[in-house]
């Protein structure tokens, strides 16, 4: 197989997991926004969808045409440079177009593709690939995406709707480990002058130098169990553990535990993708924001590691864990919810550190040493972002295989939950 018929397979695949991943929803669950910052799963298929068809097939062929001369406005989700663009708090409102006909869409644009990726000359493809890559990317992103806003869709309906059954197997929690590190000059980023080192989205460089002082991280994720220790003996009604910002937060929000937590007749219950269910103890917890995570850090007498020093803990572990699986026929062993730590195998190493939560990090999210906006529309994917953010790493059980590295960046306001958000310790030495 050459490099362009590898390609194509490629973007086959992932646009079929899109729709794999639509496929388990009725119309209806796929019109619902059920908070401004969640999007109906019928805008993100269309989104990613109008992405490819903007920055590629539109830019790079004359003769190419729009599906539909309004889905610009309807589906560009913030690129000032490529036009004005629907309110994103009203995307629940377009009943119009339909399911079906965003199908068409993405049918549409995906045999325009195969034939741009198949029949464009080398000399022109060399621009384009990296183009193709980035949508592939943007398109994983959002794959997970539309299972952050299932999920918060499901969980305002009375009926705690399941999306996807999976077997929740028991385990004992295994006992925290710190490992020490002894810090000092260290690389951090993604070494783009290297070219086997991969994809990586231009916020995960320059690769540059950072200096650590000595610290440990615990070799696991903060359990569920150890959450409901944090709720019983105040930690939300105590203002000494939290910042200013975040104690506001909470109070005017009434947070008293995660979100999708409930107590049922005195027991813990979490709203899952595979619906409600018991809380078990040994599962790591998620669904917290940053305020909840530097809060409970405190709390327990230690605090949350710099985006740095996460990385450095990690960067010769391989990525593995319950990633969301890369092949459609595959979805359906995919757990959706963090699972409990393995015992402890290899002093010294850290466990869950891909594939169950993201991490919460100390670190804002702030451009790197040298960082340069790209040229163009798509230099507004990351850079224009880096204000009043915090920096999560490691991925979840819902990022797709393939789409996370020790050096991948992921950010949101510290207000933010319904994103698979949880936490790991660290302290100085």
């Amino acid at each position: 197989m050459d490099a362009r018929d590898s390609i194509l397979d490629r973007y086959r695949g992932v646009r079929a997991v899109t729709e794999a991943l639509a496929a388990r929803l009725h119309a209806e669950d796929q019109v619902v926004q059920s908070m401004p910052d969640v999007s109906p799963t019928k805008w993100h298929r269309a989104h990613t969808t109008w992405f490819f068809e903007t920055f590629l097939l539109a830019a790079a062929q004359q003769q190419y045409r729009p599906y539909h001369p309004e889905f610009a406005f309807l589906f560009n989700s913030y690129y000032e440079a490529a036009g004005p663009r629907h309110a994103r708090v009203e995307r629940g409102l377009l009943s119009r177009p339909t399911v079906a006909e965003v199908t068409s869409y993405r049918a549409h644009v995906d045999l325009a593709m195969a034939s741009l990726i198949s029949d464009t000359g080398d000399r022109d493809w060399l621009g384009l690939a990296p183009l193709v890559e980035l949508g592939l990317h943007h398109e994983q992103q959002h794959q997970e995406l539309m299972l952050m806003d299932i999920k918060h869709v499901f969980s305002v309906n009375p009926l705690d709707p399941t999306y996807h059954d999976a077997p929740f197997p028991e385990a004992d929690s295994s006992p925290t480990g710190w490992i020490d590190y002894e810090g000092g000059l260290v690389a951090i980023g993604h070494d783009t002058s290297d070219p086997t080192s991969g994809f990586a989205f231009d916020n995960e460089g320059p690769r540059h130098s950072v200096y650590l002082e000595p610290f440990r991280i615990a070799d696991r994720l903060v359990t569920a169990g150890e959450w409901t220790q944090f709720i019983d003996d105040g930690g939300y009604e105590q203002p000494a553990l939290w910042l200013s910002d975040g104690w506001h937060t909470a109070r005017s929000r009434g947070w008293t535990a995660p979100l999708y937590w409930r107590r049922d007749e005195g027991d813990w219950t979490v709203f899952t993708l595979s619906g409600r269910r018991p809380l078990t103890s040994a599962e790591p917890v998620v669904h917290v924001s940053h305020y909840e995570a530097d809060a409970f850090a405190r709390w327990a007498g230690a605090r949350l590691p710099t985006e740095f020093e996460w990385e450095h803990a990690v960067t010769n572990l391989p990525v593995a864990g319950h990633l969301l699986p890369a092949m459609p026929e595959d979805i359906a062993l995919a757990p959706m919810h963090p699972t409990a730590a393995p015992p402890p195998e290899h002093p010294g190493r850290q466990r869950q550190a891909f594939g169950d939560v993201w991490q919460w990090t100390a670190s804002a999210y702030l451009p790197y040493p040298r960082f340069q906006v790209a040229q163009g529309a798509v230099g507004e994917y990351n850079g224009k972002f880096m204000s009043g953010q915090m920096v999560l790493r490691g991925g979840a059980c819902i990022t797709p295989a393939g789409h996370v590295r020790p050096t991948y960046r992921n950010f949101f306001p510290p207000a933010s939950r319904w994103m698979f958000g949880g936490l790991r310790l660290a302290a100085s030495a």
